[in-house]
Formats: structure tokens, C-alpha cells, sequence
């Protein structure tokens, strides 16, 4: 029936089977069955879930009984000849070790994992830079991670690879075997940094901010409290588990209205966070959120309508901000942080709200008494400046920052952690080109997904480009993403009649520059107004044709840009068909009309063969010249 092969089904009938062995045993085990469930597989907190016991109680009779688990080393020569590798792997099947503990002082660095959405490429260059400032200082690198594609696990990258699961049993027993001065858990994401409280409590030394520290700001309500202590403004917020109407009602009246934000703790990318537009969408999403971190509390807050977001990626120490870079979001506060086109330097915030912004992660890095890698992002109306989360880690934007301005701040970072001060000059805002980060997204590849951005992250990766200027350094990148200047016609969709109004100067952009123009009835209807001409494509349930899915299919249209208007009960936004349409087609789809606004004054002024291709070097020379 499942047409998985027999001997694969043998296996896993294995590991079943033990599970009434382990039962049988009640809370504690005998050796040798406790010992067998290890063999097969079986993880400290999954014999804890078969018995009714804890994950610490099963690690103790474990312990007990001298089951520990064995270092092995990864034979790269097939046994033909000696292998003397550096990659590592823990073990119940061995008697001994392969592989003594040296007598160096050492580190032990937690890598990011696999590579999906919300934990890519940036966290284990992050990793790597870590490693590499530790061996500068003298220090053994230990590193575990366990994705094979990251440059981390390569073989001469540190002094020993533990290619295993990143989880409470497996550091404590590399910890308790290698004997580290302590465990970096700040550069490889929201896994590793979710076990720095376990850790802590289990008597680890976790390097840089405390762990109590890092609860106080993972933990949705703890960081709200003290921003209110601060003084420090952050949008209206509340907690709750109670998804009754009734609570729902009173939640959505305490607040001012919709939409809400919901967002629960301990997650990585927006995980289970979203934008509720109606009183079904809130009670699904909460539903979601309850589930993602049972053990923490969800956030409910007032959604700040039309407001520019920033964020600020910092390094402190013992609570001073030493170094830190500002960057200014594209688009309107409601995209993801990771999904976002990031500008460095900003280019269009008052200098009033560069300092507040600066001002207010002074304070929060004083609060929480910060040493390392940490973000925060803010949202922005004119000059008022609210405060929406903070995380101390790194971020997907570390690498990007650091390579803008010349100055690596996952190395500072390190260096700090471990006690080695240097001066450091911060030059974040005073740069002689213009960089732009633009997201990469795969959702062709998501067969039926709906290409639109939201507060959970969306993109698979992102490239950083150094122009000019804003215009010349987004086009850089949006053509580096695979996205295609427009050569034929473009169809626009441009959601509420505020935004239709808006786009009428990069309408008439777009007519200077020869390109078609074709519209659904309501964009059309508002440029016919203005004296722009374009052909109408229909919605179906418009009941009139051209259909605009037939005038896609036509080939007269190379790029669409289409703005979500109005959410159903569900809070899903209407536009669906033409949006996957386009990706399937292979059409280039904008969706948020501050960057489509940009990027059309981009493309309207430079063309492919307009764009200068100099080397990361050149550009940063400039600065040392003036």
C-alpha cells in the first residue's frame, strides 16, 4: 500500500516494537532495554514521551546506568587507508571513542541547521565568521551542525565538526565530553537560540548575553513589559489563549479595531504570526499560534496602518552599542523583516528618527545588558518610533550590513563575547554608494501558493547589490533576483483607490517608456480619468472579457504588478488567479506598491546597459578616499 520497499519497513517496525518493551518497563526502564531504545534511535525526550517521564529524568537514569554516548569519526576513505577527519558524530552503537577530548582552551559554536525558509545562507556565514575570529584569538572551534550543503561543515573550515541533530541531548553530551569554556548560541539562528535558556538552567556557560536576557526579549509579554518600563513606545498590545467570540470581541475593542497582529514567542521567521483582518481569520491564525509555542504567550496587537519599517543590526557589549547599521524597508510595514528590500544607508527617514531609532536600541542594549549579535525592528510614522521586537542573535542581514560597510560585525561580535576589546569606528551612515538587499523567492516552485508578502517570511534567500544610487543599486538586485526590465506591455491591479491614485506619475512612466498598459476595470477606470490609455482585462467574476489570465497567456504582457485590495472572511486577499498565473508563466509579479513605485522610477532611468559592474572592493575604497 505504501510501496515503501520491505526492508525499510522492517526497520522502522524495529523501532515500534520497542515501544512496548520501554512501557512495560513503567518510569524506569531496565539497562539494557533503556540501552536498545538508544541503539535504535530513540532521543532522550522521545523514551521521556513513551515512559511519562521527563527529558531531564531520562537523561539521568541514562547517565545512571553508564549509557553515554560515543564520539565517532566519519571514514572519508572507505577504510582503504587511515582516515584522520575532523568530522564527528555521536553514537550508541560504539564501545569507545574515536576521538580523544583535546587539553586546548575551546569553543563550542551551534550552526543553523538545515537551510528553509526563515534560516539560510546568512546564519552560517555568521557561523563561519565566528569560528574564524575564534581561531584568531587562539582559541579550539568545536562546531554542530548538520546540513552538508553549508560551508561550516566543510573540512578545513574548523577544529572539529559534530555533523548531529542541534537539541538539548546533543550539546550537553558534547558539552560534558568536550569541556568548552562555553557555547556561542547567538550566530546560527532561532534553533540554536532557542535552547540557551535549557542550556543555561542545565548549567552551561552560554557565551555573551545572558539567557534570562535572551527570555526577556523571545518572550513576547516579558519584552513588552519592559519597553513599558522604559518609556519606550511600542504599538498597543494584549495577551491571550482564549479564542471564544465572546474574548475575541473584547480583544479586538481593547485595541482600537482591526487588523491585528498576532505573534507568539519563541519563533523563527513570523512563524505562525500574521495580519487578522475579521474576527474568523484572528480565531484560525490564534488557533496556530497557540500551537507553535504552547509554552509561551501569544501577543495580540493594534496593526499600525502606512507605516514605514526600519531596523537597526548592533553589536554590544556588556550593554554598550558599539557598532551598529541602519537599514530602511521599501515597503510599508507588514512584509516580512526577511522578505523585505532593505536600503543602507537609509535614504528617505528624517535624521530625527535615525537618532530615536539609535536612542531607543541604546537603552534596550543597556536594559538587557546585551554582549554580541543583536536586531531590532521598528515601525515609523513621521517622526514617531515604535518598537516591534528585538532579537539577540544574529540576523539574515548580518552579512549583508557587514559587507556594505566594511566592518564584520559577527567578528566584533565574537570578540567581545570571549572579553577582547578594541576600538571600533562605526561608519554605517556615512557610505559613498547606495546598497539594496531584494529577496529571492521560489514560488514557482510552490505549486498553488499564493505570491503574496506578509509578516511571515516568505523568501528562500536574498542577494545585496551597491550602486550609485537607490535607483541603480534595486536594480542591480531585483535583475540579480531574475527579475526583467519590461520591454512589451505591463498589466497593473492596483488594490484600494488611494493606491490607484498614487501610481498615476509611474503610470505615465511606463507609457514614456513604449510599454503597453493593460488594467482590470477599477485600475482602469481611475487612469482613464487621467488621460492614461490602457486596454481592460477582466476578473471572472467581472463575467466579461478579455479575461486579464487570457491577455497574460497572450504573451503581450512581460510584467505584472498587482496590489491585494480586499480580504475575504478568511482574510484572503482577492487577485489570486492573475498573481499565480504570472508566477507560473514566468511573468516578473510585483505585489507591494511602494516597491513597484521604485522600481518603475528605476527601470524608467536606468537601463540594463546603463548599470556599472565594479567589484565589492572598488566600491568600498571610495570610502578611505574622501
Amino acid at each position: 500500500m505504501t510501496r515503501i520497499d520491505h526492508w525499510f519497513l522492517s526497520q522502522i517496525q524495529a523501532v515500534v516494537a520497542h515501544r512496548a518493551k520501554l512501557r512495560a518497563g513503567g518510569a524506569e526502564p531496565e539497562a539494557e532495554v533503556l540501552a536498545e531504545a538508544k541503539r535504535l534511535g530513540y532521543s532522550d525526550k522521545g523514551i521521556a514521551a513513551v515512559i511519562g517521564a521527563s527529558e531531564h529524568a531520562v537523561r539521568a537514569l541514562r547517565k545512571r546506568h553508564g549509557l553515554d554516548a560515543r564520539v565517532c569519526q566519519i571514514d572519508t576513505l572507505a577504510a582503504e587507508y587511515p582516515a584522520e577527519t575532523n568530522y564527528l558524530y555521536l553514537s550508541h552503537h560504539g564501545d569507545a571513542d574515536d576521538v580523544a577530548p583535546s587539553w586546548r582552551k575551546k569553543v563550542l559554536v551551534l550552526g543553523s541547521g538545515a537551510y528553509r525558509i526563515g534560516s539560510s545562507v546568512e546564519f552560517d556565514w555568521c557561523c563561519v565568521n565566528t569560528v574564524r575570529a575564534l581561531q584568531e584569538m587562539g582559541f579550539e572551534t568545536v562546531l554542530l551542525n548538520y546540513n552538508p550543503e553549508t560551508v561550516s561543515t566543510d573540512y578545513d573550515v574548523c577544529d572539529k565538526l559534530f555533523f548531529d541533530e542541534i537539541s538539548f541531548e546533543t550539546v550537553m553530551d558534547i558539552y560534558e565530553r568536550e569541556r568548552p569554556l562555553g557555547v556561542v548560541v547567538s550566530m546560527g539562528g532561532q534553533v540554536p537560540n532557542n535552547l540557551a535558556l535549557r542550556l543555561h538552567r542545565a548549567g552551561v556557560t552560554v557565551l555573551g548575553t545572558s539567557p534570562d536576557n535572551i527570555d526577556r526579549a523571545e518572550d513576547r509579554e516579558k519584552f513588552s513589559a519592559l519597553l513599558d518600563s522604559l518609556a519606550i513606545a511600542q504599538p498597543t498590545w494584549t495577551t491571550t489563549g482564549d479564542v471564544s467570540d465572546e474574548k475575541l470581541e473584547a480583544v479586538a475593542a481593547e485595541l482600537g479595531g482591526y487588523p491585528l497582529l498576532v505573534r507568539p514567542s519563541y519563533v523563527l521567521s513570523g512563524a505562525a504570526m500574521t495580519v487578522a483582518h475579521e474576527p474568523q481569520h484572528l480565531r484560525n491564525y490564534l488557533h496556530k499560534a497557540v500551537q507553535v509555542s504552547p509554552d509561551h504567550p501569544v501577543v495580540i496587537t493594534k496593526f499600525e496602518i502606512n507605516a514605514k519599517e526600519i531596523e537597526i543590526d548592533a553589536v554590544a557589549d556588556r550593554g554598550e552599542l558599539l557598532l551598529w547599521a541602519i537599514s530602511e524597508h521599501v515597503e510599508n510595514a507588514g512584509v516580512h523583516s526577511g522578505d523585505a528590500t532593505l536600503v543602507l544607508p537609509p535614504q528617505k527617514l528624517y535624521v530625527e528618527t535615525i537618532r530615536r531609532v539609535r536612542r531607543i536600541a541604546t537603552d534596550v542594549a543597556k536594559a538587557l545588558e546585551i554582549t554580541g549579535p543583536f536586531n531590532m525592528q521598528f515601525l515609523a510614522v513621521e517622526n514617531e518610533v515604535k518598537v516591534i521586537e528585538c532579537n539577540l542573535r544574529a540576523s539574515r542581514s548580518f552579512p549583508f550590513v557587514s559587507k556594505v560597510t566594511g566592518t564584520n560585525f559577527i567578528r566584533e561580535a565574537a570578540r567581545r563575547m570571549m572579553g577582547v576589546r578594541s576600538p571600533v569606528t562605526n561608519n554605517s551612515l556615512d557610505l559613498d554608494y547606495v546598497a539594496v538587499k531584494a529577496a529571492q523567492f521560489s514560488f514557482s516552485r510552490l505549486a498553488g501558493a499564493d505570491p503574496t508578502l506578509g509578516v511571515e517570511m516568505a523568501s528562500t534567500g536574498e542577494v545585496g547589490c551597491i550602486g550609485d544610487d537607490l535607483h541603480e543599486a534595486l536594480l542591480k538586485a531585483l535583475i540579480a533576483t531574475g527579475f526583467r526590465i519590461p520591454r512589451k506591455g505591463v498589466l497593473l491591479s492596483l488594490g484600494p483607490v488611494a493606491d490607484k491614485h498614487r501610481f498615476e506619475r509611474e503610470a505615465r512612466m511606463l507609457q514614456q517608456k513604449g510599454l503597453a498598459l493593460f488594467a482590470t476595470p477599477g485600475t482602469a477606470d481611475v487612469l482613464r480619468e487621467k488621460g492614461i490609455e490602457c486596454e481592460v482585462g477582466y476578473k471572472e467574476a467581472d463575467g466579461q472579457a478579455p479575461l486579464a489570465v487570457d491577455l497574460l497567456r497572450s504573451g503581450r504582457i512581460d510584467l505584472v504588478i498587482n496590489i491585494p485590495r480586499s480580504y475575504d472572511r478568511q482574510g484572503l486577499p482577492d487577485g489570486y488567479r492573475i498573481r499565480r498565473l504570472a508566477v507560473d508563466l514566468g511573468i516578473p509579479l510585483l505585489t507591494n506598491l511602494q516597491l513597484a513605485r521604485l522600481a518603475v522610477e528605476a527601470f524608467h532611468r536606468y537601463d540594463t546597459r546603463d548599470l556599472k559592474a565594479l567589484d565589492w572592493a572598488t566600491y568600498l575604497a571610495r570610502n578611505d578616499q574622501r
